[in-house]
C-alpha cells in the first residue's frame, strides 16, 4: 500500500519531502508505532542517524527489560558475554 501526501500539503507545511518524512517517522516512533528500523527506513537514514536524530530531540528509544534479556541471551549463545 502506498500514500500520497499532495504537493499542496507538503508546501503548506514549509517542509520538503524529506524534512516532512523524518517528521511523520519520529511521531510514529515516539508512540510507538514503527520499530527503530521502519521509522529510520520511512526518514530515508540510517538506524545510527536516526538514534541521533532521537537523542537531539530527548526521544528514548524502546529498550526495556525483555529486550535487555534477550540481547544478554544472544550473547550467551554466541559465546560473547563475559561477566564478571
Amino acid at each position: 500500500m502506498s500514500f500520497t501526501i499532495s504537493d499542496d500539503l507538503v508546501h503548506a507545511t514549509g517542509m520538503s519531502q524529506g524534512e516532512l518524512a523524518l517528521e511523520i517517522a519520529l511521531m510514529l516512533f515516539e508512540k510507538d508505532k514503527l520499530t527503530l528500523g521502519q521509522a529510520s527506513h520511512l526518514a530515508g537514514v540510517s538506524q545510527f542517524q536516526f538514534q541521533h536524530l532521537l537523542a537531539s530531540r530527548q526521544i528514548p528509544v524502546h529498550y526495556d527489560v525483555s529486550d535487555l534479556e534477550e540481547d544478554v541471551e544472544t550473547l550467551r549463545k554466541l559465546g560473547q558475554l563475559c561477566l564478571l
